[in-house]
């Protein structure tokens, strides 16, 4: 956790920036992200040395070359120990003039963050700015690799506030519900076709950390976790620089982030490669249809990348691989062939598992679309025998602009630090959705008899009224509705029961009533005589 002191210390940083004339938060994240990256640079050179010290023999690897540069400055002084002791001045002639012109050159680290930074531009305005901003990273515990994340992901959670590029970030809680439903094995491999920063890569790298020590025991899983298990694509540069970093601070040496615009590319070499998918690609906007990879149009024929991206995950997927993507509700009902075409598809050729119908607001301040969470099984020979709907009032935090949190923050998420109370459910329905869903999936069906009606203990997700806030619905009955899987289709109203009385009963009610009411009006006008 940060302290509030390293909060407010980021808080002045990022009020600097925009002081200094750089407002766009994004261009902010990607000169801290380049820094970071420096520094991580002089911590493996460092390591190096240490190693070579140790074992008495010469340096392998030398990040830093030894001699000057083309411009006759020491290559040493281009590392972080070296240049944060520098006066701001000459500090800022280093980094712009010599280090960054380094960083597009630098040929020698295999990794992913190398490659991202051929292209680095260095934009900080000020010596002075820099400075504030070296000694800021300096002064945190970077050692620490749950303190490096924090500090990335508290830069990135401002990115929600930034009006049009906040499409880029997806809360986190809901990231964390999902990565907890499909419950990633070591030997998974992940891909996001949409990765922006990696929230879904990192969410299901730390659950690995957390419920799979064992890994990083195992030379052959742990080389499988640093170097094969993460897959992301965008098309945005930036953010393959900012995501790259996300991963590198949370402790992923070289995950596979790439250039790639997933709808417009044949997917050969990626087809059937990934065991699973965790994606929340953008909404808006259509493409042309020659532009458009030609596999993807063989599953679906339409414009729509929200359609095309499920096809995308389909093509991605191998047998027996899952998925958890969020969509539009107009996914769920939309009437066209082609929504109709990819619904039965997911039902009959597939195994849907669950539509999760999410709140409006999830996604306030800057998008108020209603979505859902859809999690499926790719089998290519069908296996839905029924589909489990579950409909969210609330995930913790106000659904309006301001998106409050309702709870304390140990009550907050889908896995709570602490317990809720059975009132707070009402606040918070993410527990509740893993609780029922881990229910579903791993207690048999009770026998006939067992399980139902009031006062039971046990009670199964199948024998759930459709009353109730989750409940499952058959195959048939999605089938007769012509695969629509809009929630409010199968969702029931409870009425309250009235008790029924006979006729007569009602006439003489009523008899008594009428009498009541003459006799009352007749005392009446006896007073005002």
């Amino acid at each position: 956790m940060l302290t509030n002191e390293i909060r407010n210390q980021i808080d002045r940083i990022w009020d600097a920036f925009w002081s200094g004339g750089i407002s766009n938060p994004l261009e902010v994240i990607e000169q801290i992200t380049y820094l970071l990256f420096i520094k991580r640079l002089d911590e493996l050179q460092t390591l190096e040395e240490l190693k070579a010290t140790r074992l008495k023999a010469a340096i392998e690897r030398h990040l830093f070359p030894e001699g000057n540069d083309t411009r006759g400055r020491a290559y040493e002084d281009f590392r972080w120990s070296r240049f944060k002791n520098f006066a701001p001045a000459d500090m800022y002639t280093v980094v712009a003039e010599h280090v960054f012109p380094f960083l597009r050159t630098l040929g020698g680290d295999e990794s992913t963050y190398a490659h991202h930074m051929k292209d680095a531009r260095f934009t900080i305005p000020t010596p002075g700015l820099l400075a504030k901003v070296v000694d800021m990273i300096d002064q945190v515990p970077m050692e620490e690799r749950d303190t490096k994340g924090d500090l990335y992901e508290y830069m990135l959670a401002k990115i929600a506030t930034a009006g049009q590029n906040g499409q880029f970030r997806t809360p986190r809680h809901i990231i964390r519900l999902m990565v907890e439903m499909v419950a990633p094995k070591p030997t998974d491999i992940l891909c996001d076709p949409a990765s922006g920063t990696s929230g879904f890569l990192v969410a299901a790298g730390e659950y690995l950390r957390e419920r799979h020590p064992e890994i990083f025991r195992d030379s052959k899983l742990s080389q499988h976790f640093h170097h094969g298990l993460f897959h992301g694509f965008d098309f945005d540069n930036t953010m393959l620089r900012i995501g790259s970093m996300n991963m590198l601070l949370h402790g992923v040496e070289n995950p596979d982030i790439r250039y790639r615009d997933s709808l417009a590319q044949d997917h050969a070499g990626e087809e059937e490669k990934y065991t699973l998918v965790l994606a929340n690609p953008p909404f808006a906007g259509s493409l042309d249809y020659e532009n458009t990879a030609k596999d993807l149009l063989q599953i679906v024929k339409t414009k729509k990348t929200e359609l095309l991206f499920l096809a995308l995950f389909l093509r991605l997927l191998k047998p027996g691989g899952r998925a958890a993507v969020i969509v539009p509700d107009g996914v769920l009902f939309g009437s066209s062939t082609a929504h109709k075409t990819l619904r039965k598809l997911l039902v009959e050729e597939q195994k849907l598992d669950a539509v999760i119908s999410l709140p409006g607001g999830v996604f306030k301040p800057y998008a108020g679309v209603s979505t859902a969470i859809l999690l499926f099984t790719k089998t290519n020979s069908g296996g839905t025998d029924h589909v489990w709907f579950y409909d969210v009032d609330a995930d913790g935090t106000s659904l309006d602009d301001k998106r409050t949190e309702l709870l304390s923050p140990e009550k907050l998420g889908p896995v709570p630090k602490v317990a809720l109370a059975a009132d707070e459910h009402a606040k918070n329905n993410l527990p509740d959705i893993l609780t029922r869903w881990r229910t579903l999936h791993s207690l048999p069906r009770p026998p006939a008899g067992e399980g139902r009606g009031e006062g039971k203990t046990y009670v199964s997700e199948l024998d759930r009224p459709r009353t109730a806030q989750s409940f499952c619905v058959p195959k048939a009955d999605i089938a007769a509705q012509g695969y629509d899987l809009s929630l409010s289709r199968y969702k029931e109203v409870a009425h309250e029961e009235v008790a029924h009385r006979p006729p007569g009963e009602i006439l003489a009610s009523l008899g008594k009533l009428e009498a009541e009411i003459q006799q009352g009006m007749k005392e009446l006008e006896g007073r005002l005589k």
